[in-house]
């Protein structure tokens, strides 16, 4: 790629982290360009999810900051991201790294000490660093995570260890981000070595692939999914269901009582890679000693659920899962890999709306989405749309598809970067509607995968005009109350509290929101505004940080006991 291509990458990325506030500096862009890389991670498996709170501290002679954290994978794994904006492409050293690494290390450290007992409760970061603390028992792993629209001069940084546990650093430039972005599946290869090598045996394909059957031990599998989390996933179809499924309680089930019979009661796991090495032992068996880019299509349940059970401490020692794994042709992985997940899943059915981003649905939202002009705003004659971006980097690969730079400036005009919205949006302002604000919590992608199966899989209405100004409308009703609540710094767990105000707002005014209205006007009418802060702060954020036994606050926000909770509650707007 060009340096042009990388100056003008990062452009688009501050002004996508511009669209999303109300200032370009500060606290609130720092968030926002957080939120940026976010969605790119987030829709690759890297994350499960992010929550930007920035807070930098002195710490005697050195500095601790970070622009955001999540207690992944049920609170086990600890995500740290720092950040370096503002370079616009340009490099950055190794030392440069290594400081900011270093702070957000120092950071973790202060947590698990008690940074927060040191903090005035009304500080915007105290949520942040209490919860890290009071979850430090729980974690067993540590990752830090660099954004930087900057060139790095270095690939990557060894692992560590930090207050006694793993601590690993993943470092996103605008390189690589660039090829994330620009890239129809990811741009790195998930390459395992095999410490043991596995027996197996080569079934010959067609010229496009071959088969390999093998038996995995039960503990790689669940210790591969822990290593690779989401990414080893990234073409299964379906989300993991938390053990609440029928197969996934059997699996729970075998592995508690017959764990030797798993082999024999489980279908096993189908995967595909894009190269597999093997050796000939001195026996004269064919055994694997090398996987690249192994992605699990079929058996996701299977895998989450081992790696589940080994988190809580069960023992696989003796569970064995069959595998089939499918080496294919790189140029063959979006024909093939498809058709797999369609064709060879026994487990639990896989619909058709499961693949949702070429779905009916999205390409019609799409479609209205560069056909209806909203209204031009009170005063002005100018009218823009509301661009939907099915794909991530849709919108970026529209824009540059213009050669003249008057059709580039054309094309913002009409379709502006702060009217830009994706499919996991939709999700997140619909269930907020709907009055599922726990769902939402769970984060973009697991809250997308619900709306899918509740939602849109049983969807009878119209696909119109009016139906894309609805969704229109209940974005502008969830980001501004977003806007009206991020301005008043109450701390932590905007998300959750935006969530649940405008869950409570829709609960108790369904009759009085007008969503023609506020498409209309392209606004909140002012007894909304007026409402917000109220509800937010009196209402909804005193109930969300009151999790049960002082427990963890976003894990508490992704119950529907909390939601009951929060619905429960004696309030009347005054309207």
């Amino acid at each position: 790629m060009s340096e042009n291509e990388l100056v003008e990458f990062a452009e688009y990325l501050y002004e996508d982290a511009r669209a999303r506030t109300d200032s370009p500096v500060g606290t609130r862009f720092n968030g926002a360009f957080i939120d940026v890389f976010r969605e790119y991670l987030v829709e690759d498996g890297v994350l499960e999810d992010i929550e930007s709170c920035y807070c930098r501290k002195q710490v005697g002679r050195s500095t601790a900051e970070v622009y955001g954290y999540a207690l992944n994978d049920g609170g086990s794994v600890l995500d740290i991201v720092t950040a370096e904006h503002g370079w616009k492409a340009q490099k950055i050293n190794k030392a440069d790294v290594q400081r900011a690494l270093r702070r957000a290390q120092i950071f973790v450290e202060k947590c698990r000490k008690g940074l927060h007992l040191e903090m005035d409760e009304t500080d915007q970061a105290y949520s942040m660093t209490q919860s890290i603390y009071e979850a430090w028992t729980g974690i067993d792993r540590v990752r830090i995570f660099l954004f930087t629209d900057a060139q790095l001069t270095v690939e990557s940084m060894p692992p560590g260890e930090t207050e006694g546990l793993r601590c690993t650093y993943e470092l996103w430039d605008i390189v690589r981000l660039h090829r994330l972005a620009s890239s129809g599946r990811r741009e790195e290869e998930t390459v395992i070595e095999l410490a043991s090598p596995l027996p197996c045996l080569s079934a010959p394909g067609d010229p496009d692939f071959e088969c390999l059957l093998t038996v995995l031990p039960g503990r790689l599998l669940a210790e591969l999914y822990k290593e690779h989390g989401g990414r080893l996933l990234q073409r299964n179809v379906r989300a993991y269901l938390q053990a609440r499924g029928k197969v996934n309680k059997g699996i729970s089930e075998t592995v508690r009582q017959e764990p030797g019979r798993f082999l024999a009661y489980n279908n096993g796991v189908s995967a595909t890679v894009t190269s597999a090495d093997t050796m000939v032992t001195p026996e004269g068996i064919v055994a694997l000693t090398r996987l690249v880019d192994l992605q699990i299509v079929n058996g996701g349940q299977t895998t989450a659920s081992l790696h589940h059970m080994m988190q809580k401490g069960e023992d696989l020692s003796q569970v064995r899962v069959p595998a089939k794994i499918t080496v294919i042709r790189q140029e063959m992985l979006d024909e093939l890999v498809p058709n797999i997940s369609r064709f060879a899943n026994s487990q639990n059915a896989i619909k058709e709306a499961d693949l949702q981003a070429n779905s009916h649905y999205h390409r019609r939202l799409q479609a209205l989405s560069r056909s209806v002009w909203a209204p031009a705003p009170e005063g002005s004659t100018r009218q823009t749309r509301w661009y939907y971006e099915r794909v991530r980097g849709q919108y970026q690969v529209d824009l540059g598809a213009l050669e003249r730079q008057a059709e580039k400036a054309r094309f913002t005009r009409e379709h502006p970067l702060a009217k830009k919205f994706g499919k996991t949006d939709v999700a997140k302002y619909d269930l907020t509607y709907r009055g599922r604000p726990h769902d939402v919590c769970l984060g973009a992608e697991k809250c997308f995968r619900v709306w899918t199966t509740d939602v849109v899989d049983s969807f009878e209405g119209s696909l119109d005009a009016g139906h894309f100004k609805e969704v229109v409308a209940k974005r502008i009703l969830f980001e501004h109350t977003r806007k009206i609540i991020q301005k008043m710094s109450l701390g932590g767990y905007l998300g959750q509290t935006t969530a649940y105000a405008v869950a409570l707002l829709v609960d108790r005014c369904s009759n009085q929101i007008d969503l023609d209205g506020i498409w209309r006007a392209q606004a909140l009418p002012q007894w909304i505004d007026d409402l917000v802060p109220e509800l937010a702060v009196d209402i909804v954020r005193p109930l969300l940080v009151a999790a049960p036994g002082s427990g963890n606050v976003t894990e508490w926000c992704k119950k529907s006991q909390c939601w009951d909770a929060v619905r429960s509650v004696d309030w009347a707007p005054r309207t």
